[in-house]
């Protein structure tokens, strides 16, 4: 279930926003501080991937003069998806009821994030969409913002998930959403897990709202787009969606259940 406008309905429970990190020491200290220029009350964890360029011990000086602000440290680059499942477990351990997926390079304006708790009240998926009316793209080349349009055409069609921007990763969940995703089985390591949390969340029959916002392409440090994950959401999304054309061809052609008189139902 889709929309694109939700309204607020009671003031929220405590919020987390978690923030993957690799190598972004030079943005990890800015993100966080508009972060809570934007909210103050809520709170922040960095999920470290052992970066090499000191990301950790920023964000470490970060932990120790802010209580607001929580790291999570990881020996390895196991990927966005990983990151994500490590840092929603250490939020919902901690019972957090709004947990927040936001990039620590910039793409993503905390500024922005206010507008989407108001969605969540009424909703228990916000996306911060780039493609609803409204939304939009700063400094990407027009080649790559086709190429992510096509991604998102081709992930709904084959999904049937009725959403403009299922590859966004600016994202607000309700815990109780996260609790029933059974996050453990979620394999996808790049940024296929959130077409993959997006068309769970739909088949469970949650309520999705996209919210507009600006999406503005990093200034400082490099992109963690590759080809690999670029191939890995295409063989995935394919599979998923070729499984669930056979579903439905499989509960159309299954032979009917008869009454006890002999008659097909």
């Amino acid at each position: 279930m889709t929309d694109q406008q939700a309204q607020p309905d009671r003031e929220l429970g405590p919020v987390l926003v978690v923030i993957p990190t690799y190598n972004e020491r030079d943005n990890i200290g800015k993100i966080v501080k508009r972060l809570h220029a934007a909210l103050p009350q809520v709170h922040a964890l960095v999920v470290d991937d052992g970066s090499p360029d000191g990301t950790g011990q920023v964000v470490d000086d970060m932990v120790a003069a802010d209580d607001r602000v929580h790291v999570l440290h990881r020996t390895e680059k196991a990927g966005l998806g990983a990151a994500y499942v490590a840092g929603f477990g250490w939020g919902l351990e901690r019972g957090y009821e709004f947990l927040v997926e936001m990039d620590a390079d910039g793409s993503h304006a905390p500024e922005d994030l206010p507008r989407m708790l108001d969605a969540a009240a009424g909703a228990d998926l916000v996306i911060g969409s780039r493609y609803v009316t409204g939304g939009s793209v700063v400094n990407w080349p027009k080649s790559r913002e086709v190429f992510s349009r096509g991604a998102n055409l081709y992930s709904r069609i084959a999904l049937g998930a009725p959403i403009k921007d299922i590859t966004a990763g600016f994202r607000v969940y309700r815990a109780e959403v996260l609790r029933k995703l059974k996050l453990h089985n979620v394999a996808s390591s790049g940024y296929c897990f959130q077409i993959d949390l997006s068309w769970r969340t739909h088949e469970l029959g949650f309520r999705i709202v996209e919210v507009p916002i600006t999406f503005t392409d990093r200034v400082i440090g490099e992109s963690k787009m590759s080809g690999n994950v670029v191939r890995e959401a295409l063989i995935r999304v394919t599979k998923w969606g070729l499984r669930r054309r056979g579903n439905q061809l499989r509960s159309v052609f299954a032979p009917k259940a008869k009454t006890p008189s002999g008659t097909a139902k």
